[in-house]
């Protein structure tokens, strides 16, 4: 029996432009030490993407997708199809790099190799929407002699920070770099991944020291005061917030805020013409505030979301949702307790005359360290396929 096992040994959490390395092993795993040896004509492995729509919502462009035929000869030079059995469009087909030809296994024998990509930078983002998916996979291709062949899918996700272009732009050349004779001058270059984290901080900080304060009135009067201590996060960060409701002259009996993200299908691929913007919400802080000075909420940003991003198909967008629950009638808070007075009670009113009021606020969420995301995924970083001899 032959083994073959496909392990992604840093997570299954890549930013575009890194390098993704995967670990294939080839293994013999026939005790009997009278069996014959394996022998395995070739192996391939390669990286696909695979965008799968609502045919109800979207109609692709011709020149957007690769169809199964085009994705194996499109840059895919090899025996098998990597996208056979897929669902959706094959957007993405790198190169494919082979592992080895005419591979011999005695039995108990194993053989490791170790395959290397780097995933474009203007490539697609993973994503999960109501209209539209982007997902990754690694594709090993193996095929015995006059056999069938056997593909190995490992799953994993991509982050995408568009504006990242070539890290040479980065790197310090000599003639700028600074020399200090007591230390090895030996030029370090940045990396992918240090390239875009530094990229994220860059952006990060323009938006985080603008706090900025929004009134929040009807047509009635004020209802609140609201501070954003910044408008732009990283996934897996807190949004925090304070109301001040002592500014107010509109009482506010309750309010929530819910975190969202629009997914806008843009003009050429919407099935229809007067087609909406389809709205995802992930977490919601509810509150009651009758009588309440100031509060604040607490909204963390999950780790397994997209960032904002924009294709050629979709965009997707991040904001606040508010809604604020006021009531028409002025409502008379406790009066205030007598220093004698041990015990103190306030009944409020059985019914209101109450409106509700909605606001919608536009966040920026840029990627995390892709590292800190395959902490909390649930996505497996190995796969593996028994080879029989049939």
């Amino acid at each position: 029996m032959l083994e073959v096992i496909a392990t992604l040994p840093r997570g299954p959490v890549f930013l575009a432009g890194e390098t993704l390395c995967c670990n294939v092993t080839f293994t013999n795993s026939s005790a009997d030490n009278q069996s014959a040896e394996e022998v395995l004509a070739w192996s391939s492995v390669q990286i696909i993407c695979q965008c799968t729509v609502s045919e109800s919502r979207v109609q692709l462009p011709r020149t957007t997708a690769l169809s199964t035929e085009e994705a194996s000869t499109t840059g895919c030079e090899t025996s098998f199809v990597p996208n056979k059995g897929e669902r959706g469009l094959t957007v993405l087909c790198t190169k494919p790099k082979i592992l080895f030809c005419d591979l011999k296994l005695a039995p108990g024998a194993t053989r490791t190799y170790q395959y290397e990509e780097v995933i474009p930078t203007d490539a697609p983002p993973s994503f999960r929407g109501q209209a539209v998916k982007y997902s990754y996979k690694v594709i090993v291709g193996t095929q015995r002699l006059e056999k069938t062949t056997k593909m190995v899918r490992v799953p994993f996700r991509v982050l995408v920070l568009f504006g990242l272009n070539d890290i040479s732009v980065y790197n310090e050349t000599e003639e700028i770099a600074p020399s200090n004779p007591f230390l090895n001058n030996s030029r370090k270059e940045n990396s992918v991944l240090d390239v875009g984290l530094q990229e994220v901080i860059s952006l990060y900080f323009i938006f985080i020291f603008n706090t900025d304060s929004y009134n929040i009135a009807n047509g009635r009067g004020k209802v609140a005061r609201f501070l954003l201590f910044k408008q732009a996060y990283k996934l897996g960060e807190d949004i925090v917030g304070m109301f001040d409701f002592d500014v107010g002259t509109v009482p506010c009996v309750q309010y929530s805020v819910t975190l969202q993200s629009e997914e806008k299908i843009s003009e050429e691929c919407r099935r229809k013409p007067g087609q909406g913007t389809a709205i995802t919400s992930y977490v919601k802080h509810q509150e009651m505030c009758l009588n309440t000075l100031r509060t604040h909420m607490n909204i963390p940003i999950p780790l397994t979301a997209t960032p904002g991003f924009m294709t050629d198909i979709v965009c997707q967008r991040w904001r606040l949702h508010f809604e604020f629950v006021t009531s028409l009638d002025k409502v008379d808070g406790p009066e205030s307790v007598p220093a004698d007075c041990e015990e103190h009670q306030w009944q409020g009113a059985n019914t209101l005359n109450v409106e509700t009021m909605v606001w919608d606020l536009p966040i920026k969420v840029f990627p995390t360290n892709p590292i800190h995301a395959s902490s909390v995924t649930l996505m497996k970083t190995s796969a593996l396929i028994n080879m029989a001899n049939g």
